[in-house]
């Protein structure tokens, strides 16, 4: 990119940041090291910013490009913390892929608070069975079935299958999606088959902001050559989705929102309510039980969460 003797300001993405520094990719492809304007700013991973470009002058005595505004987001994913504070993760994505394999061991309550933090955030989600050449413990092959009598589209991806990463490629394709799970799962592994080239960008990143790092530490985006944006995250040993109502709870379990229209009442909870087409369900066989159990669990996070967060508002 070539910039005259004045200012130049010019559209970017937030590619990778740390705290007051980012990496921006250009319109042209160009990877810049930047720091945000003002102490207001805030930015994540997938932003769509404004950048100024300082005179060659000042660019010569020390001066970087800045970050002096954040355009609206489309979509937020959002966790919370233990102490009710909400902080945010990515924007602009389209898909959340939570991934899972048979080791380590799959906590799938995470996974569930996952899926229902992409719904609370309207984005679509699906399941990446990673390492799906490996022998599963028992009850592994049931929980795939799970997510997909809830709706969510599943794929089984192996290093040893070609054709598998064919098809997460096709999953991917024109999406800005986001691997979401455990540390373990192989996140990173998922990323460098289909961006070969991203530990170099990787390593080209840290070394720009002067931030090392091994295995995936923050949040980073990449073009996937074969079409699609993708954005690996770190692993994590919990989550826990933005604070929403008790009300809004249940939109995170697409099969709650099928079954909860044949409810007696319109602002039913499913939890112990006369006439739950819900617990039917459950009962019934139709509703994975333990889904309904990871339902009224995240119910609780946010009920017990939620009185700091109101004394702080």
């Amino acid at each position: 990119m070539t910039f005259m003797n004045a200012p130049v300001e010019f559209p970017a993405r937030v590619v990778e940041s740390f705290g007051r520094r980012a990496i921006v990719r250009t319109g042209d492809g160009e990877r810049l090291a930047t720091e945000l304007f003002g102490k207001r700013l805030s930015i994540v991973c997938g932003d769509e910013v404004h950048v100024r470009m300082p005179r060659p002058v000042a660019a010569a005595s020390g001066d970087p490009p800045r970050i002096i505004s954040v355009a609206p987001r489309r979509t937020l994913l959002q966790r919370t913390d233990s102490r009710g504070r909400t902080e945010p993760l990515a924007s602009n994505l389209t898909l959340l892929a939570a991934v899972i394999a048979p080791e380590p061991a799959v906590d799938a309550y995470i996974v569930d608070r996952y899926l229902a933090a992409a719904a609370y955030a309207q984005i679509d989600s699906a399941i990446i069975v990673n390492k799906s050449d490996l022998a599963a413990a028992a009850g592994f092959a049931a929980l795939i079935d799970e997510y997909r009598h809830a709706g969510y589209p599943v794929v089984a991806v192996s290093a040893l299958n070609r054709d598998a990463i064919d098809d997460l490629r096709a999953l991917v394709k024109g999406q800005s999606t986001l691997l979401a799970g455990q540390s373990g799962v192989g996140k990173s592994t998922l990323t460098n088959a289909l961006i070969p080239d991203s530990e170099q960008l990787t390593r080209s990143l840290s070394d720009a902001t002067g931030e090392g790092r091994h295995t995936t530490v923050s949040t980073a985006l990449f073009r996937i050559p074969t079409g699609g944006e993708l954005i690996d995250s770190p692993g994590v040993r919990d989550f826990a989705p933005a604070l929403v109502s008790d009300a809004t709870v249940q939109r995170g379990w697409p099969e709650i929102v099928r079954a909860a229209p044949g409810c007696r009442f319109h602002n039913c909870l499913h939890l112990r309510e006369p006439g739950c087409a819900v617990i039917a369900a459950v009962e019934e066989g139709a509703f994975s039980a333990r889904r309904y159990e990871s339902y009224k669990r995240l119910l609780n996070i946010m009920r017990e969460l939620a009185p700091d967060y109101e004394r702080r508002r």
